[in-house]
């Protein structure tokens, strides 16, 4: 099975080629228009010269089976639509794009072409969470807060807020009835954000605070008088009367424990089974962004009380 990977960042090197790499049966192409880290990556993995391309053409001419798509968010339509058009299934870091029209053209594309396209929302399927999901969740409170780290509000959002808007959407009981969004902004910049959405017997919660003085992600999914919290998703604590904790296993790989490994797993056994998986999905996280980007940007104008 050849697979293909594009772009050589920290994500790509620290997370998913770690999983790839030493995947049997699989057949791993990098690449990267960086030719030092594509000697330095390649290296580090032991892959002959042969899998080593310095453009997408060079990569598209192997005959891919699958890609994996990690380069930077604005060079995302670009390579994936020159993927789903050689009809190589493909799974993409979240965001598609930062344009929800280039994000629908992508998944319309997929789907007249019946080529398998994948996002990357591991959170999904990491183990913390996906426990979750087995437990009443009348509230959920989600949290994900960074050092000094203001951004103006698409990149912020589409980027990083993205995946506390799927998690609240993977985690809500039933359908999303109502949307509130809070926000505060300074010089153009997106300081801190409060996302509320509803439905019939739930309330969920999504705050990203860039300015809070911690790096941290907490989630707590609460009802039925009882609480499960996950802390940086690798502490599960639950709380009824007294709590009790669970920690990640000391050998558990952190790509296992934020859900990338299963992620990946989960789209290669799809390509070898022949399914063609959708973004339909994904794409609604998407639509709800937006609308999230929107509300963020009428509310910081001048002169908006």
């Amino acid at each position: 099975m050849k697979v293909g990977c594009i772009g050589l960042g920290d994500i790509a090197r620290k997370a998913y080629l770690p999983v790839l790499g030493t995947q049997p049966g699989v057949e791993l192409h990098l690449q990267t228009r960086t030719p030092a880290t594509l000697s330095s990556v390649a290296d580090s993995l032991h892959l002959p010269p042969g899998r080593r391309h310095a453009d997408l053409d060079a990569l598209l001419a192997q005959d891919l089976d699958a890609a994996f798509v990690h380069a930077p968010t604005g060079a995302h339509p670009e390579i994936v639509t020159r993927l789903l058009e050689a009809g190589v299934p493909t799974y993409v870091d979240k965001p598609l794009a930062y344009e929800l029209a280039e994000s629908e053209r992508l998944v319309r594309l997929a789907e007249e072409r019946n080529v398998g396209l994948a996002v990357g929302f591991n959170r999904r399927y990491a183990p913390g969470y996906t426990q979750c999901a087995d437990h009443p969740r009348e509230l959920i409170l989600m949290q994900k807060n960074r050092i000094g780290l203001p951004e103006h509000p698409r990149t912020m959002i589409l980027d990083d807020f993205i995946h506390v808007v799927d998690t609240l959407r993977f985690l809500a009981p039933g359908a999303v009835e109502d949307m509130t969004v809070r926000a505060r902004t300074g010089n153009g910049l997106l300081h801190h954000i409060v996302l509320q959405l509803s439905g019939d017997g739930f309330t969920a919660l999504g705050v990203m605070n860039r300015l809070s003085g911690s790096a941290e992600e907490i989630l707590e999914v609460s009802g039925q008088d009882t609480k499960r919290q996950v802390v940086n998703l690798a502490e599960v604590i639950d709380h009824k009367g007294q709590p009790s904790l669970r920690r990640r296993g000391d050998w558990v790989p952190v790509a296992r424990q934020r859900g990338i490994e299963q992620a990946v797993l989960t789209f290669l056994d799809a390509v070898r089974a022949g399914k063609v998986l959708s973004a339909r999905d994904a794409l609604a996280t998407h639509e709800m962004c937006e609308r999230v980007v929107r509300e963020v940007e009428e509310r910081s104008r001048p002169g908006r009380s």
